[in-house]
């Protein structure tokens, strides 16, 4: 462990607080560095006893304004260029001329033609934001939105978020995953892309819509950990006000890394247990809400292992006796056993520190007649509108159909509690 911490290095050189670009994941976090000498050291607080990392400065460093954010600028090394910015344009002043100086200083017994040269590089020049085209996935979803009666409501919330969401991602390379109820009462839009291009975008999402600091830096220390390609952001909606959103990866994680992203606690533990007894050492998919309170939501995905349609509805089912579920409806198990043999069935369960929050079964996409049947199961199901809600999306076909089952008092008043039936939509 390391033993330099602030009070260590007083008195400092320059310090105050600077918002970071991290490295392999490039999302800013609020530090407070200190200068002292020819070294940048950064803390997470200011009264922190453990250094989170450091910047060494050499007569080949440089300094400069970037555009990447409002006052950002750049320190440039051999190994690295890091990039931060404060809060105002004075600050920004000050700490350039501040290193600069250091650096100025590093050159003078050697100074000569190649004194400057790494300046002459820069940092990279950044890239605009792609805009959605006419015909693209932005597009379509914006077409779905106008099908859906409470989006259309005047001065609607949901929409209000669902806007600032769309404009946090960048259509290009990204995959565009929507999921509704058979009556369009509830909606989870989902995006995935490289971790490259979204991350920033999905880490200032959060912050514009009040994402606690501190799921920040757990989306920030799991993203870490794991180093995904590939990352999702998602938000979930509903007609009675429901808003919630969160992040994902969409790959093969080994279950100890995956439990990782979740609290402590009972549902943990018996995720856990449940999954090893079952010969599971990876989730296909992690994820967690960035709720302004808690309990935290984290989300596992289990792909059945047995080769036999039948069996894996019977490692399916026992997670609903493990995790303290009801059975899906008979009528439901009945549409559910008429999938193919060689059909593959996958399990989401959500938990908290509270318990578990919801236990879903995901099955391939249906017939017409299975199709039918879901949607006269459904209570308020509307098979007029969704249909006008698929034409309007222009997905192709139902990905997949979801049997979910959300836990008694995790709706808080906005969410449907019990059993019910979900379409799911791959676009984009």
């Amino acid at each position: 462990m390391s033993t330099i911490s602030v009070a260590s290095l007083a008195p400092a050189d320059k310090e105050g607080w600077l918002t970071k670009q991290g490295g392999s994941w490039k999302s800013w976090k609020r530090r407070w560095i200190v200068l002292k000498g020819e070294t940048l050291f950064y803390f997470k607080t200011r009264k922190d006893k453990d250094v989170t990392g450091t910047i060494e400065l050499t007569k080949d460093s440089f300094t400069k304004k970037d555009d990447k954010k409002k006052y950002c600028f750049a320190v440039g090394t051999e190994k690295r260029v890091f990039f931060m910015f404060p809060d105002t344009q004075i600050e920004q002043d000050e700490w350039m001329n501040t290193i600069g100086q250091v650096i100025d200083n590093l050159r003078k017994p050697s100074s000569g033609p190649g004194a400057g040269a790494i300046a002459k590089g820069g940092s990279p020049e950044p890239q605009p934001t792609p805009t959605a085209t006419a015909s693209g996935p932005i597009a379509k979803l914006r077409a779905a939105v106008q099908v859906v009666p409470f989006l259309q409501v005047a001065d609607s919330k949901p929409l209000e978020f669902w806007e600032i969401w769309q404009e946090s991602i960048p259509e290009e390379s990204c995959v565009f995953k929507v999921a509704v109820t058979l009556d369009l009462s509830q909606l989870s839009w989902r995006c995935v892309g490289p971790q490259n291009k979204l991350i920033q975008k999905m880490v200032d999402f959060f912050w514009n819509v009040g994402a606690p600091e501190t799921e920040i830096d757990r989306l920030n220390d799991v993203g870490t950990l794991i180093n995904p390609l590939q990352i999702g952001s998602w938000i979930d909606m509903s007609a009675k006000g429901g808003m919630d959103g969160g992040w994902f990866f969409p790959c093969e994680l080994p279950l100890k890394l995956s439990l990782e992203a979740s609290d402590p606690g009972e549902a943990t533990k018996k995720v856990s247990e449940w999954a090893q007894s079952h010969g599971f050492d990876a989730a296909v998919c992690v994820g967690r809400d960035m709720g302004a309170a808690p309990p935290r939501q984290t989300q596992f995905i289990f792909d059945m292992l047995e080769p036999e349609f039948e069996k894996q509805l019977q490692t399916a089912m026992s997670a609903y006796d493990a995790f303290g579920f009801p059975h899906p409806p008979q009528e439901a198990m009945d549409v559910i056993r008429t999938c193919p043999t060689e059909s593959k069935l996958s399990l989401t369960v959500i938990c908290s520190s509270e318990g578990f929050v919801k236990l879903g079964m995901i099955t391939p996409p249906p017939d017409a007649n299975v199709r039918e049947r879901l949607c006269a199961m459904s209570s308020g199901g509307n098979q007029e509108l969704l249909q006008k809600f698929e034409k309007a999306l222009g997905a192709d076909g139902i990905e997949f159909v979801e049997y979910k089952y959300l836990a008694k008092s995790f709706g808080y008043g906005v969410y449907k509690e019990g059993f019910d039936v979900v379409f799911h939509y791959t676009l984009g």
